[in-house]
């Protein structure tokens, strides 16, 4: 049987991922990573697009910054204008693990498709 890499992840890793899916386990918070998916954008604009009062939105917001799937930044000398956006590299992490789980079931089931015809014989 092969190991997929992802299970050669270091501990780090591994529950950096973890909470990135728990991040991205709420609709809300995924809302909120499509809306910056097309560029940065205020917290007020993301609240307003998602439908949300400030502080639910800030709550949504402090999760995923926590997470580190999105950066917060401060616009000119007032530090209540906070801009978001995306951080790649924890979707980078994901895709390498999606990719890797992918890989390991494409091997388990052509595997088992070469038992099949091995075993059943081909095209009976």
């Amino acid at each position: 049987m092969v190991v997929p890499a992802a299970a050669a992840q270091s501990k780090g890793d591994v529950s950096d991922l973890g909470e990135t899916l728990g991040a991205l386990a709420d609709p809300v918070r995924r809302g909120v990573v499509e809306l910056l998916q097309k560029g940065p954008r205020r917290a007020g604009e993301i609240a307003a697009s998602l439908d949300l009062s400030p502080p639910a939105m800030s709550r949504h917001l402090r999760v995923l910054r926590q997470s580190g799937l999105v950066m917060e930044d401060h616009q000119g000398d007032d530090a209540r204008v906070r801009v978001y956006s995306l951080k790649p590299e924890p979707f980078r992490q994901m895709r390498r693990w999606l990719d890797d789980v992918e890989a390991f079931w494409t091997l388990e089931l052509d595997s088992f498709r070469k038992h099949v015809e091995k075993t059943r014989g081909k095209g009976k």
